[in-house]
Protein backbone atom coordinates (compact mmCIF):
# COMPACT_ATOMS: atom_id res chain seq x y z
CA UNK A 1 0.00 0.00 0.00
CA UNK A 2 2.95 2.31 0.68
CA UNK A 3 3.97 2.11 -2.99
CA UNK A 4 0.46 3.16 -4.06
CA UNK A 5 0.56 6.05 -1.60
CA UNK A 6 3.90 7.22 -3.01
CA UNK A 7 2.63 6.84 -6.59
CA UNK A 8 -0.44 8.89 -5.67
CA UNK A 9 1.59 11.45 -3.75
CA UNK A 10 4.11 12.22 -6.46
CA UNK A 11 2.53 10.80 -9.63
CA UNK A 12 -0.86 12.47 -9.30
CA UNK A 13 0.74 15.38 -7.44
CA UNK A 14 2.96 16.17 -10.43
CA UNK A 15 0.01 15.93 -12.82
CA UNK A 16 -2.12 18.23 -10.65
CA UNK A 17 0.78 20.69 -10.42
CA UNK A 18 1.07 20.80 -14.22
CA UNK A 19 -2.71 21.19 -14.52
CA UNK A 20 -2.86 24.03 -12.00
CA UNK A 21 -0.07 25.95 -13.76
CA UNK A 22 -1.05 25.26 -17.37
CA UNK A 23 -2.46 28.73 -18.03
CA UNK A 24 0.51 30.48 -16.47
CA UNK A 25 2.91 28.24 -18.37
CA UNK A 26 1.25 29.31 -21.62
CA UNK A 27 1.63 32.95 -20.61
CA UNK A 28 5.31 32.44 -19.70
CA UNK A 29 6.01 30.79 -23.06
CA UNK A 30 4.38 33.62 -24.98
CA UNK A 31 1.11 31.98 -26.11
CA UNK A 32 -1.93 34.17 -26.74
CA UNK A 33 -5.02 33.96 -24.45
CA UNK A 34 -7.00 32.12 -27.14
CA UNK A 35 -4.28 29.46 -27.39
CA UNK A 36 -4.18 29.14 -23.59
CA UNK A 37 -7.94 28.51 -23.54
CA UNK A 38 -7.36 25.81 -26.14
CA UNK A 39 -4.76 24.13 -23.90
CA UNK A 40 -7.22 24.04 -21.01
CA UNK A 41 -9.93 22.57 -23.25
CA UNK A 42 -7.57 19.94 -24.69
CA UNK A 43 -6.47 18.99 -21.19
CA UNK A 44 -10.08 18.49 -20.04
CA UNK A 45 -11.11 16.53 -23.14
CA UNK A 46 -8.13 14.17 -23.00
CA UNK A 47 -8.54 13.76 -19.25
CA UNK A 48 -12.00 12.39 -20.00
CA UNK A 49 -10.63 10.05 -22.69
CA UNK A 50 -7.92 8.88 -20.27
CA UNK A 51 -10.49 7.88 -17.66
CA UNK A 52 -12.43 5.82 -20.20
CA UNK A 53 -9.32 4.29 -21.78
CA UNK A 54 -7.80 3.23 -18.45
CA UNK A 55 -10.84 1.11 -17.69
CA UNK A 56 -11.35 -0.92 -20.86
CA UNK A 57 -7.69 -1.02 -21.92
CA UNK A 58 -6.40 -2.31 -18.58
CA UNK A 59 -9.25 -4.83 -18.47
CA UNK A 60 -8.49 -6.15 -21.97
CA UNK A 61 -4.77 -6.43 -21.20
CA UNK A 62 -5.55 -8.21 -17.94
CA UNK A 63 -8.14 -10.65 -19.30
CA UNK A 64 -6.40 -11.49 -22.60
CA UNK A 65 -2.72 -11.29 -21.74
CA UNK A 66 -2.63 -11.39 -17.90
CA UNK A 67 -0.75 -8.08 -17.84
CA UNK A 68 -1.03 -6.68 -14.29
CA UNK A 69 -3.00 -3.49 -13.94
CA UNK A 70 -0.20 -1.71 -11.98
CA UNK A 71 1.98 -1.96 -15.10
CA UNK A 72 -0.42 0.37 -16.88
CA UNK A 73 0.02 2.81 -14.01
CA UNK A 74 3.78 2.62 -14.56
CA UNK A 75 3.35 3.34 -18.27
CA UNK A 76 1.04 6.27 -17.47
CA UNK A 77 3.69 7.79 -15.20
CA UNK A 78 6.39 7.37 -17.85
CA UNK A 79 4.16 8.95 -20.50
CA UNK A 80 3.36 11.85 -18.14
CA UNK A 81 7.08 12.58 -17.79
CA UNK A 82 7.27 13.11 -21.57
CA UNK A 83 4.51 15.70 -21.23
CA UNK A 84 6.59 17.58 -18.66
CA UNK A 85 9.62 17.44 -20.96
CA UNK A 86 7.67 19.36 -23.60
CA UNK A 87 7.60 22.19 -21.04
CA UNK A 88 11.24 21.80 -20.01
CA UNK A 89 12.36 21.89 -23.67
CA UNK A 90 9.65 23.90 -25.41
CA UNK A 91 9.32 24.46 -29.14
CA UNK A 92 6.57 26.19 -31.14
CA UNK A 93 3.31 24.38 -30.38
CA UNK A 94 4.86 22.05 -27.78
CA UNK A 95 2.32 23.05 -25.15
CA UNK A 96 -0.47 21.57 -27.28
CA UNK A 97 1.24 18.18 -27.01
CA UNK A 98 1.98 18.72 -23.32
CA UNK A 99 -1.64 19.56 -22.45
CA UNK A 100 -2.92 16.47 -24.29
CA UNK A 101 -0.40 14.11 -22.66
CA UNK A 102 -0.78 15.55 -19.16
CA UNK A 103 -4.59 15.50 -19.38
CA UNK A 104 -4.65 11.96 -20.76
CA UNK A 105 -2.23 10.53 -18.20
CA UNK A 106 -4.02 12.26 -15.31
CA UNK A 107 -7.21 10.60 -16.52
CA UNK A 108 -5.39 7.26 -16.65
CA UNK A 109 -3.96 7.45 -13.15
CA UNK A 110 -7.09 8.28 -11.15
CA UNK A 111 -9.26 5.22 -12.04
CA UNK A 112 -6.25 2.89 -11.99
CA UNK A 113 -5.33 3.81 -8.42
CA UNK A 114 -8.93 3.31 -7.29
CA UNK A 115 -9.22 -0.08 -9.01
CA UNK A 116 -5.82 -1.38 -7.90
CA UNK A 117 -6.58 -0.63 -4.25
CA UNK A 118 -9.89 -2.52 -4.39
CA UNK A 119 -8.34 -5.52 -6.16
CA UNK A 120 -5.22 -5.91 -4.03
CA UNK A 121 -6.66 -5.07 -0.62
CA UNK A 122 -10.32 -5.99 -0.94
CA UNK A 123 -13.37 -4.02 0.16
CA UNK A 124 -13.20 -4.45 3.95
CA UNK A 125 -11.10 -1.32 4.50
CA UNK A 126 -11.55 0.08 1.00
CA UNK A 127 -13.11 3.40 2.02
CA UNK A 128 -10.34 4.13 4.52
CA UNK A 129 -7.52 3.20 2.13
CA UNK A 130 -9.09 5.06 -0.79
CA UNK A 131 -9.71 8.27 1.15
CA UNK A 132 -6.24 8.17 2.66
CA UNK A 133 -4.80 7.67 -0.80
CA UNK A 134 -6.85 10.55 -2.24
CA UNK A 135 -5.69 12.75 0.65
CA UNK A 136 -2.15 12.43 -0.70
CA UNK A 137 -3.03 14.31 -3.91
CA UNK A 138 -3.80 17.76 -2.46
CA UNK A 139 -0.84 17.38 -0.07
CA UNK A 140 1.50 16.61 -2.96
CA UNK A 141 -0.06 19.35 -5.06
CA UNK A 142 0.69 21.85 -2.29
CA UNK A 143 4.29 20.68 -1.91
CA UNK A 144 5.06 20.46 -5.63
CA UNK A 145 2.97 23.41 -6.82
CA UNK A 146 3.39 25.97 -4.04
CA UNK A 147 6.67 25.10 -2.37
CA UNK A 148 8.62 24.06 -5.49
CA UNK A 149 7.02 25.27 -8.73
CA UNK A 150 5.61 28.49 -7.31
CA UNK A 151 8.76 29.35 -5.38
CA UNK A 152 11.01 28.77 -8.40
CA UNK A 153 8.67 30.80 -10.62
CA UNK A 154 8.83 33.73 -8.19
CA UNK A 155 12.61 33.43 -8.02
CA UNK A 156 12.91 33.67 -11.81
CA UNK A 157 10.45 36.58 -11.88
CA UNK A 158 12.58 38.45 -9.31
CA UNK A 159 15.68 37.80 -11.44
CA UNK A 160 13.85 39.25 -14.44
CA UNK A 161 12.96 42.39 -12.50
CA UNK A 162 16.59 42.73 -11.38
CA UNK A 163 17.81 42.43 -14.98
CA UNK A 164 15.47 45.24 -15.98
CA UNK A 165 16.62 47.35 -13.05
CA UNK A 166 13.16 47.36 -11.49
CA UNK A 167 11.92 46.67 -7.98
CA UNK A 168 8.82 44.76 -7.01
CA UNK A 169 5.89 46.91 -5.91
CA UNK A 170 4.37 45.59 -2.71
CA UNK A 171 1.17 43.66 -3.37
CA UNK A 172 1.81 43.42 -7.12
CA UNK A 173 1.86 39.84 -8.49
CA UNK A 174 5.08 38.60 -10.04
CA UNK A 175 5.13 37.78 -13.74
CA UNK A 176 7.83 35.72 -15.41
CA UNK A 177 8.21 35.47 -19.18
CA UNK A 178 10.53 32.97 -20.83
CA UNK A 179 11.46 29.29 -20.93
CA UNK A 180 13.46 29.61 -17.71
CA UNK A 181 10.30 30.25 -15.64
CA UNK A 182 9.32 26.58 -15.41
CA UNK A 183 12.42 24.82 -16.69
CA UNK A 184 13.90 23.78 -13.34
CA UNK A 185 10.60 23.03 -11.62
CA UNK A 186 9.39 20.75 -14.42
CA UNK A 187 12.78 19.08 -14.58
CA UNK A 188 12.21 18.19 -10.91
CA UNK A 189 8.67 16.96 -11.68
CA UNK A 190 10.00 14.81 -14.52
CA UNK A 191 12.68 13.27 -12.27
CA UNK A 192 10.18 12.65 -9.46
CA UNK A 193 7.66 11.04 -11.83
CA UNK A 194 10.26 8.74 -13.40
CA UNK A 195 11.49 7.75 -9.94
CA UNK A 196 7.92 6.88 -8.88
CA UNK A 197 7.45 4.94 -12.15
CA UNK A 198 10.52 2.84 -11.36
CA UNK A 199 9.26 2.31 -7.82
CA UNK A 200 5.88 1.16 -9.11
CA UNK A 201 7.64 -1.70 -10.90
CA UNK A 202 8.12 -3.20 -7.44
CA UNK A 203 4.33 -3.28 -7.09
CA UNK A 204 4.06 -4.85 -10.55
CA UNK A 205 6.46 -7.63 -9.54
CA UNK A 206 4.71 -8.29 -6.24
CA UNK A 207 1.25 -8.34 -7.81
CA UNK A 208 2.23 -10.42 -10.84
CA UNK A 209 1.18 -13.75 -9.32
CA UNK A 210 -2.13 -12.30 -8.13
CA UNK A 211 -3.06 -10.83 -11.52
CA UNK A 212 -2.14 -14.04 -13.35
CA UNK A 213 -4.69 -15.90 -11.24
CA UNK A 214 -8.47 -15.65 -11.58
CA UNK A 215 -8.94 -12.40 -9.66
CA UNK A 216 -12.72 -12.41 -10.13
CA UNK A 217 -13.24 -15.93 -8.75
CA UNK A 218 -14.08 -14.76 -5.24
CA UNK A 219 -16.69 -12.35 -6.59
CA UNK A 220 -18.33 -15.12 -8.63
CA UNK A 221 -18.29 -17.43 -5.62
CA UNK A 222 -19.91 -14.76 -3.44
CA UNK A 223 -22.55 -14.13 -6.10
CA UNK A 224 -23.33 -17.87 -6.32
CA UNK A 225 -23.67 -18.07 -2.54
CA UNK A 226 -26.11 -15.16 -2.55
CA UNK A 227 -28.18 -16.77 -5.32
CA UNK A 228 -28.28 -20.12 -3.46
CA UNK A 229 -29.28 -18.38 -0.24
CA UNK A 230 -32.11 -16.56 -2.03
CA UNK A 231 -33.35 -19.79 -3.65
CA UNK A 232 -33.59 -21.44 -0.23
Amino acid sequence: MLIIFIATLFGLGSSFTATDNLGQIGEALGYKPQAINTFVSLHSIWNFFGRIFSGFASEILLMKYKIPRPLMLTLALILASFGYLFIVFPFPGSLYFASVIIGFTLGLQLPLCVTIISELFGLKHYALLLNFSQLMSPLASYILSVKITGALYDKEAMKELARLGLQRIKGQPLTCIGTQCYKLSFTILTAVTLFVALGSLVLVKRALKFYRSDIYKKFRDNAEEVVKAEEK
